[in-house]
Parts: structure tokens; sequence; C-alpha cells
């Protein structure tokens, strides 16, 4: 077993990214060891010797010894500031100097080719003490890796000589581009444009010019264009992968197991378009499992239309999800597919990967086994449809499949929801909103649809299809894409303590702590007035989930293992895993290929970030299509919940839409203000006037900025008082004073 100066020794030294594994690798660590071992990590992290994830460890406010930095800026000598990437610590990034000519050899300019804006990855030292300037690490570029594929978007502002400029539409982007005359290209004053960046003199200061207008950023029916074009989604499908979609066939029954006479149903939301998954349930006639139950989940067999490396493949692992708007679906793959050929449509044969789950009485799952088989769907219902008629009220549609279908289905979700509370997952209670437009594309209304138990049977069917995706793949030993979500890191749990101790709640200080724990902690705070609160802060000290080859299981589910199975029409996860089924249970054609399997690691990491992108461009969408609905109501007061507590101000969230607004501290009462972070909250230090989390508040609608999906409010309601410890009076730089009125 290795000391603690040589792994820090051996992670100061390294030359790439450096891990759990890497460090286990290296001193051949290996069974009853790895207690030791992940007791020795687990302690230089709590004693801030080191810092990051399994899979990136660092000294505790440094640098790993390569990483991705983007350029920020120049000094005053003209030397090259960057800060790096990534940052998951507290505090603001540190600033890395890239010297513009190398002190070590030749005067050569090494950064020729590299201006603000790029991203390099580049070889960091860590200086034994910091410079004249105050910069602790110095950088030497290894290679500029290419520009995010974002585009660039803006409104243009043009000036009467022509040329002007162009404003940003992304809230955290404060700078805008200047436009020489002769660059604005079609665009007119106040359209939203699409433009580059092009480097001019000595400094490669970047100059905009402008590539295609795209209208009336006012108008709402292009609100979510906003988003698909500065994410850079991709939303026209290539004329040669819609030729290739077109040619695809339906496949034949043979080879297939034939399901067409089982009445299989699809359950959806009223306004879905496609349809992948379906379901059926009967009593196990095994005398064997008394009570039990038969579970079958039908999904389209996307896997037999797309092949890998065909056109169609390159461009579903390029987009990654499909991608869903109030307005508008960007698809993963062509209509044909989605919409027709992989729909499971009411009364058509339609090719698909099912799996045959048995259950006993009490939930428990006894054994699986998957087909290619061949089904007909008998019936398209919506959520609400067949939850009616489980409560009496049944459509004609409905009514016939009552007693043969819809029954069963709630008798065996039943036992399987027994056993999913046994298993305690974690219980968010987060009501989602969502937004209905009127015929020219304007918010109509902001609903929080009912959570209804037709929602959780569908959940719990697909979540169990998942398990024994994973579980039949592992058992196969071929290769998994699993759906991961960590633990809670330690900075984020220390973080929750501090603020339920404000309560006084507590969560265990155990080391490994099951979702059951923050469980105990929501039960308990449904008998108090700041319930939401509690559910909010305990959703912002979890992890985030994301796909990888290496599994850690699921902590938000409680599971050990799963992968995503249930939605090859929309995530490029599931094809994977469909591909890797046909594979390991040798179901023919459209099976896993060698050259994927070596891949895997690196189409993990970019469907990850292809879908952290879909669920940014979704969020900002209808922050603008709620700014917009608010735009004519400058002046009217509203009720809201602190939502959001940080130095420079408060984000209040309105009660009737969810949109989040911000109150800007400056504008509060005339006092200083200290940011309890702990205790998410502002503090007067002279009136004791405290704003935190949750509070219940009304406020004054100041402001509505629809292209940049920002509200700017007044904070009508004051401050309680005596709630918080007062802060220290020498950490001054944590205070902030109104400006006046």
């Amino acid at each position: 077993m290795p000391g603690q100066d040589e792994i820090l020794e051996f992670i100061r030294t390294s030359p790439g990214k450096v891990g759990k594994r890497e460090i286990a690798r290296a001193f051949g660590i290996s069974g009853p060891q790895r207690i030791d071992f992940n007791r020795l990590l687990a302690r230089l992290s709590e004693e801030g010797a080191l810092s990051g994830d399994r899979k990136s460890l660092h000294k505790k406010g440094g640098l790993p010894p390569v990483a991705v930095l983007e350029v920020t800026g120049r000094d005053e000598d003209g030397d090259l500031i960057a800060k790096p990437a990534v940052w998951e610590e507290a505090g603001e990034r540190p600033s890395v100097l890239l010297p513009t000519r190398s002190a070590r050899g030749p005067e050569v300019d090494i950064e020729a080719d590299i201006g603000i804006g790029d991203r390099i990855l580049a070889r960091i030292t860590e200086l034994a003490e910091a410079d004249v300037e105050g910069y602790r690490f110095e950088a030497s570029p290894i290679k500029r890796l290419p520009r995010e594929k974002r585009r660039l978007i803006g409104i243009f502002r043009a000036h009467k000589n022509g040329g002007g400029i162009i404003e940003p539409v992304d809230r955290k982007q404060l700078r805008s581009w200047s436009i020489h005359k002769g660059d604005e290209g079609p665009a007119k004053d106040g359209d939203l444009v699409r433009f580059d960046l092009a480097r001019k003199g000595r400094f490669h200061v970047p100059q905009a010019r402008v590539l295609e207008s795209l209208g009336n950023p006012d108008d709402q029916r292009q609100i979510s264009l906003i988003a698909v074009h500065s994410h850079g989604i991709p939303d026209d499908f290539p004329e040669s992968v819609i030729t290739e979609s077109d040619a695809l066939k339906e496949p034949a029954l043979s080879g297939r197991t034939d399901l067409r006479s089982v009445p299989l149903v699809t359950i959806d939301p009223p306004d879905a378009r496609d349809h992948d998954d379906a379901v059926y349930a009967e009593p196990d006639p095994d005398p064997r499992n008394a009570g039990g139950w038969v579970v079958l989940v039908a999904i389209a067999d996307v896997a037999h239309f797309v092949r890998p490396g065909s056109r169609l493949d390159r461009e579903a692992q390029l987009r990654g999800n499909s991608v869903y708007f109030p307005d508008r679906v960007v698809p993963m793959l062509p209509e044909r597919i989605s919409n027709n050929l992989c729909s499971l449509r009411e009364g058509e044969s339609r090719a698909c990967l099912c799996v045959r789950m048995i259950f006993d009485k009490d939930g428990n799952k006894r054994g699986h086994t998957f087909m290619r088989a061949m089904m007909r769907s008998a019936a398209k219902l919506s959520y609400q449809e067949a939850q009616a008629a489980i409560d009496g009220r049944p459509s004609d549609k409905a009514g016939p499949l009552l007693e043969r279908v819809l029954r069963p289905l709630w008798a065996a979700y039943a036992a399987m929801a027994a056993a999913r509370d046994r298993r305690a997952p974690l219980d968010l209670d987060l009501p989602e909103r969502k937004i209905l437009l009127d015929e020219m594309g304007r918010v109509a209304y902001v609903v929080t649809p009912e959570r209804l138990t037709a929602h959780r049977l569908i959940e719990e069917f697909m979540i169990q299809a998942n398990i024994a995706a994973a579980e039949m793949l592992e058992q196969r030993k071929t290769p998994v894409v699993y759906r991961i979500h960590d633990q809670p890191s330690k900075e984020k749990l220390s973080s929750l303590r501090e603020f339920l101790d404000t309560l006084g709640m507590k969560l265990p200080q155990q080391s490994t702590l099951k979702p059951g724990h923050f469980n105990g902690i929501l039960a308990r705070a449904k008998t108090l007035p700041v319930a939401d609160l509690v559910n909010e802060v305990v959703l912002r000290s979890q992890s985030q989930a994301e796909y990888n080859i290496d599994n850690i299981g699921h902590f938000g589910l409680n599971l050990r293992r799963y992968a995503h199975f249930t939605s090859p029409i929309r995530r490029y996860a599931d094809l994977l895993v469909h591909r890797a089924l046909v594979k390991a249970l040798r179901l023919g054609e459209g099976a896993l290929e060698d050259a994927e399997i070596g891949r895997l690691a690196e189409v993990s990491q970019q469907i990850s970030d292809a879908e952290r992108r879909a669920m940014a461009a979704e969020r900002e969408t209808v922050d603008r299509l709620i700014a917009a609905h608010l735009a004519d109501r400058i002046g009217a007061t509203f009720t809201g919940r602190i939502a959001g507590v940080t130095r420079s101000g408060l984000f209040v969230r309105l009660k009737d839409t969810g949109a989040d607004g911000f109150v800007p501290v400056s504008s509060l009462h005339n006092d200083f203000y200290y940011h309890i972070e702990a205790q998410h909250a502002l503090v007067g230090k002279r009136t004791g006037e405290t704003f935190r989390l949750g509070d219940t508040v009304e406020v004054r609608l100041v402001e509505a900025i629809p292209s940049a999906g920002a509200l700017r409010f007044e904070l009508l309601t004051e401050g309680k008082k005596g709630r918080v410890a007062a802060p220290h009076a020498g950490d001054r730089n944590k205070f902030r004073r109104r400006r006046g009125r």
C-alpha cells in the first residue's frame, strides 16, 4: 500500500489524467487492499490534499498535469491568459499564464495560431510560488482544439453610417461584437443573426461578420430556433440521410417471434407523435409462481433499420438524442423512421425487441428473456384515457380493453410498486410545469400536469426493462453503455448538512449514504412549510447522471446496474444497448460491431455531452417563451418563491408560471447584505433583515428581455429578522450595498 506522499507525487508527476483506476494500477492495488486504498483517498480529500472525482484527481486548488484551457485575454505584456475549461471546486477558476515567447529556447512565437476565445490542450506547470503578477500556473500548449460547434447568435443593432454591433442572446455573455461596414450581410436593425468571428490585427482581436439573418427575435414562433442555432443542434437532415431512410423496407416475420395476437398497448402523452414502447401483463400460468405476473415490454427495433457505420447511424450519433421544445421536436432520426417504421402504430405490424419478465406476487423479478419479434398494437391510449378507464370512466376505445388488458397491467404494477418501495429510490417531489401554446405559437397557459398512477406504471415497467437489459449484457459478458448516477460529493453533502441543521434536521454522517436516508429527510419536510425548499436543496446536492462503460450503479434509483434500453428512437445510448443485445443473444443483423466496441467510452462521453446540450437548449427556450409572455406586463406584481441566493442577488420563481427572474442585491433595502452560502441566505448587516431560499415574496416586474430569456424584478416584501446568525464583522468582502434607487 503506497503512502500519501507517494500518491501525491505520482499524481503530480504523471503526464496525463490520473484517476482512482490509474493509481490502483500503478501500485498494484487489488482485492482486500482496495478498502484501505479507498479510505486513504477519502482521507486525503477530507484533509484538502486532493480534489476532483474518481476519474480525475489532483491537488486541492491545483490543476492536473494536462488540461483543457479556455483563452480568456491578454496581460499588459501581450501574454495570453487562460482558465481551466472544467473547474468543480469552490471559488473562481485560477488564471494560467501562456507566455507568448518561450524563455527556454529560440524566440519562436509558439502562440501564433492561438487567440482569445480558443480552447487548447495544454501541459500545466505549477510554480513553486506565485510570480510578481500573482500567477501560480504556466502552460505550454500541446494543440489548439476545434472550436465548439455552437453557432454564434445575437441581435444586430445597426449604426447610421453602416456596420453596427451584435448584442448577445446568452445572459452569461457580457460583451458585444462589432461589425464593420460591409459585413452586415442581409441583416436589418433588430434582426436575430448568425455570425462568425475572424481575427484581425496584431493581437488577433475578434471581428464579427453576419452570415445569416434569422428574422425577428420577438416572434415567439422563432424562439426555439435561438437555442437550436446557439447550441449547434443539427436541425436539418442531409439529403443523403433522407435518401437512405426512404430506401428502408419493413422486415419480414421470418426469424422473429410472432406477438401480433398479444394485445400490447401504447400509453403515452396525448400529443405524442411517436410510440416506441408497448406493454402487456398477464398472471403467470406457472403454478410454482402463484400470484406472480408475466410482463412484456416491446420496444421498436431501431437496430434493424439503423446499421453501424451507415449515414443514418453517423447522423444519429452526432445528434445523440432528440430535443423537445414546446413548439417543435428536433428528432434524432428522420421522420420516416421515428414516426413510421419504428412507431408502434395502432393496428399495424411493427418489428420490435421485446423483453419478457417474470415477477412473483411480491414484485421481485424472477427472470427475463429477450426476443426479436413482430407485434401489432391493440390500442394507442393516453395516460389520462387509461387512468380514466381504471377509475370507472372508460372511453369507447379503452372500454373493451379494461378487463383483458388494463386491469392486469395495474395489478402487475401494484406488485412491482411494492418491490420498488422496498428498494427505496430517491423520492423527490418536484412537479414539472408544461407550456401550452396557442395557434400563433405564443404561451397560452402554463400548467402542472397531474401525476397519475398510469405515469408511474409506465415508468416502473421501463425501469425494469432497463435493468433486465443491463443484467443480460453483463451475464453474456458483452460491453454495456451504462446509465450511471454517482452519489453526492462530500462538498455538496457538507453544504446540505449545514442547511438542514438550520431546520433542526439531521442527515447521517456515515460515509456511504443511501437514497433512503434522503427520503427520510423529505418525508419529515412534508410536515413543514418549507417542503418545496427542502426538495429543491436535496435535488441540488445530487450528482448528474451520465453514460459510461464503467459501472458505478445508479444512486438515485438505488440500483447496482442500469442501462437505457426503452427509447432507441430518441436516444443513441438505447440504440447501442439494442445492438449489444442483438450481438450477445445472436438475434440477427444490426449487432454491435467490434469497431464500435473500441469507441464506446468516447461515444458515451459524446452522447452525455449531447444530453446536457439538449437540456440547456430546452431550459433556455422555456425561459425565452415565458419572458416573451410577460414582456407586456412590465410593472405588474407577482407572488413567487426565492429559488436561488447568490452574492449578487436573489433568483425568484413565480408561482403561476414557474418563470425565474433576478432581483439584484443593489435594489434591496439600504443596508449591507452578507451572503451565507450554507444557509442559502442574504442577511442585512445593520437591520438583520434576511432573505432566504424558499421564502414566499411579492415582486414587481421591472424588465423582460425575451431574446435572452431574462426577467428582472423589484422585491416588494421585507425580509424576516432573527432567523440566521449574524456574519463575522471582519468578513467585508462578502457584503453588498444598495447603490440607491
